[in-house]
C-alpha cells in the first residue's frame, strides 16, 4: 500500500476525475512526482510520474497491456465475448507479443518516411482549402475548422475510403475512444457501440470484396495483400487495425493542432519567434509534444512480481498508469524550467509516442501535419487571435487531452 493512501473521506492523492484535474493537471502531476512516484491510487492502480521510471516501464517486457485484464476486472469475463470489446482486443495497441509483433509486422510498411513525405503536398492542400473557406469570414473554431480537415482526410486518403462514407466511423471511433478512456458503458450504450462495429465490418467486408476484384493504390489494398513470415491479417483483424489507424490517425493529431496553437497564444513570446523564425517549427512541435501532449497517459499490466520502482513491489497481475504528461515536464528529465513553452528547447526525450515495442507508428505523419497546419496558418493569418486563451474548453477526457472548441477571429 502507498503510503500517501488516503481515508476514504478525504480527497485522494490523485484524481483524474476532478473537474480541476481536467483543467490543469500538470500541477497534480508535479505533486505526485515530488510525493509518491509510484503511487498507489484508491482505484487500485500503481501511478508512475517521474520520466525515468515511465520509460522503464514501457520498455520492460514484465509489463504488458492491460486491456482485457482491466475489462474483465470492471464488467466481468463474459465481457471480452460483446461485439465492442472484441474488436477492440484485435488490435496491435491492446495486444502483446506475439501478437502484436504479427499485426506491427504487417502495418508498419505502410509508413515508412518516403510514403509520409509524399503525403506533403496532399496536407499542404487539405490546410489552405480549411483557410480558404473561412479566410473572408473573420472567425473560425480552430478545432472544427481547421485542426479536423488534415488528419481526417489523410487517413481516410491512405485507406481509400470515400468522401461520403467517412461519416460512418467517427461514431465508431467515439466508441473506442470511450473504451481508452475507460468509461463505463451502460447496456443500451454497450449494445449501441455493437452495432456500429458491426455496420463497420459490415462495411469493409464490402471493401474488401472490392479490393480483391480491383486492387487500388491505398493502405487498405495493401494490409490486404501484405505477409509477415506466411502469415495474414484476418478480416476482423483488418478491420480492426484499420479502425485503430482512423482512430489514432486522427484524434490525436487534432488535439496536438489545437493544443499547440492554444500553447502559442498563451505565450506571445513564443508565438512572436515562430512567426518571425518559421524555420522552428520542427523543435516547436516537439515542444508541443512535451508540453501539452495529446495522450496523457498509458497502461500496462505487470506480468510477473516487479520490484525495481523505489523499492516497492508491483504485484504480478497490476494495473500500472503511465503519465507521459507528467514525465515529460520531471525536472530530473528537463532541468530549464519545464514548466515553461520553449520552441528552441534542446534535450530531452519526450514520451509523447511511447516507447519500447508500443511507439506510436504514424509519430512521423503526425508530426508532419501539425508542423504544416501551423506553420501554414501564422503565415497565411497573421492577425489571427484567440478569443479565450484563460478558460479554454477542454474534452472532459483523461487520457486523450484536447478541446472541444477554440474560436479564434481575426
Amino acid at each position: 500500500m502507498s503510503s500517501l493512501a488516503t481515508p476514504e473521506n478525504t480527497e485522494p492523492t490523485f484524481n483524474p476525475f476532478s473537474p480541476a484535474f481536467l483543467q490543469d493537471p500538470y500541477s497534480h502531476y508535479a505533486r505526485l512526482r515530488g510525493l509518491d512516484p509510484v503511487h498507489l491510487a484508491r482505484f487500485g492502480a500503481y501511478v508512475i510520474s517521474r520520466h525515468a521510471d515511465v520509460g522503464f516501464v514501457l520498455r520492460d517486457r514484465r509489463f504488458g497491456k492491460d486491456f482485457i485484464e482491466r475489462s474483465q476486472r470492471h464488467y466481468g469475463p463474459e465481457i471480452m465475448a460483446e461485439t465492442l470489446f472484441d474488436h477492440m482486443s484485435r488490435t496491435m495497441l491492446l495486444s502483446d507479443p506475439p501478437q502484436h509483433e504479427r499485426l506491427r509486422g504487417l502495418v508498419v510498411k505502410a509508413f515508412t518516411a518516403r510514403r509520409v513525405e509524399a503525403m506533403r503536398p496532399r496536407i499542404q492542400q487539405v490546410v489552405d482549402d480549411a483557410i480558404d473557406a473561412v479566410l473572408d469570414v473573420g472567425k473560425m473554431d480552430l478545432v472544427a475548422d481547421f485542426a479536423y480537415h488534415p488528419p481526417v482526410a489523410i487517413i481516410c486518403d491512405m485507406l481509400g475510403i470515400p468522401e461520403e462514407d467517412r461519416k460512418l466511423f467517427h461514431a465508431c471511433s467515439e466508441d473506442s475512444v470511450k473504451i481508452l478512456e475507460s468509461a463505463p458503458f451502460t447496456p443500451e450504450e454497450l449494445a449501441t457501440a455493437n452495432g456500429r462495429v458491426q455496420t463497420v465490418r459490415s462495411y469493409f467486408e464490402r471493401l474488401y470484396e472490392q479490393r480483391r476484384r480491383c486492387p487500388c493504390d491505398d493502405l487498405t489494398t495493401q494490409l490486404m495483400q501484405s505477409e509477415e513470415s506466411g502469415s495474414k491479417l484476418t478480416n476482423e483483424e483488418l478491420t480492426a487495425s484499420i479502425m485503430l489507424l482512423f482512430v489514432a490517425g486522427h484524434e490525436t493529431t487534432i488535439n496536438l493542432i489545437g493544443n499547440g496553437l492554444l500553447a502559442l497564444h498563451r505565450n506571445p513570446q513564443q508565438l512572436a519567434l515562430l512567426r518571425e523564425r518559421p524555420d522552428l517549427i520542427g523543435s516547436a512541435v516537439d515542444e508541443f509534444l512535451r508540453y501539452e501532449p495529446s495522450i496523457q497517459f498509458t497502461g500496462r499490466v505487470a506480468l510477473e512480481d516487479v520490484w525495481d520502482l523505489h523499492e516497492k513491489t508491483i504485484p504480478k497481475g497490476a494495473s500500472v498508469l503511465c503519465l507521459l504528461a507528467s514525465a515529460n515536464r520531471d525536472e530530473a528529465a528537463y532541468p530549464d524550467r519545464p514548466e515553461q513553452l520553449d520552441i528552441t528547447r534542446h534535450g530531452g526525450k519526450n514520451l509523447s509516442f511511447g516507447g519500447g515495442i508500443h511507439f506510436c507508428l504514424g509519430a512521423q505523419l503526425a508530426r508532419l501535419q501539425t508542423e504544416i497546419a501551423i506553420v501554414t496558418l501564422l503565415r497565411r493569418i497573421p492577425e489571427l487571435r484567440i478569443d479565450n486563451t484563460e478558460n479554454p474548453d477542454w474534452k472532459p477526457k483523461f487520457v486523450m487531452r484536447g478541446l472541444k472548441t477554440l474560436p479564434a477571429s481575426w
